[in-house]
């Protein structure tokens, strides 16, 4: 898609930061070949830099107002939120995109649909700590980086990979019991 001279980029997404669909719409049709080039670059899997593209739009679609003109060009800020999710997912383990791991395997090996698998996800949600709970679900569910988690948490980068790493461990543990 080629955007007219006068429906840039830059104004698009301040549309987005209004919750203006149509033009959500024309920025992904717009960049959506870039964006996957530089998730495909990081991830080297087709299947996840895909994951990974659609995890990058919604984090757009929820910061598009953070986006300020005089910063920068549009396509580096929308380059620039696309990277830093892809190395943040690509760095995490156990993998967050595109890899269900065994907890996934394990409940459908025991006959859950997916109902009960989504209650036992939230039981186990809730025998974590509340602060690492949130962390986990906006770090794995809304693409929010360390940084952004550490600055709500108020909270060093190192702990916070610390809390999910170990968050993730405990939420393992009782997926499988």
């Amino acid at each position: 898609m080629v955007l007219r001279q006068t429906d840039d980029l830059g104004r698009l997404i301040l549309r987005v930061a209004l919750r203006d669909r149509r033009a959500f719409e024309r920025i992904y049709a717009a960049t959506s070949p870039r964006l996957f080039a530089v998730t495909l670059k990081i991830a080297r899997d087709p299947s996840e830099a895909e994951d990974i593209l659609h995890e990058a739009y919604v984090r757009i679609w929820h910061r598009a107002a953070s986006y300020a003109p005089e910063s920068g060009s549009a396509m580096g800020w929308l380059v620039t939120q696309t990277r830093n999710l892809a190395i943040d997912i690509v760095r995490a383990e156990p993998r967050a995109v595109g890899d269900p791991g065994p907890t996934h395997v394990g409940a459908a090996e025991n006959g859950l649909n997916g109902g009960t698998e989504r209650e036992l996800i939230e039981r186990c949600l809730a025998s974590l700590d509340e602060d690492k709970a949130r962390a986990l679900r906006d770090a794995y569910i809304l693409g929010w980086s360390y940084k952004d988690l550490a600055d709500r948490h108020r909270t060093p980068i190192n702990t916070m990979r610390t809390w999910l790493r170990g968050s993730l461990v405990a939420l393992k543990r009782c997926l499988e019991t």
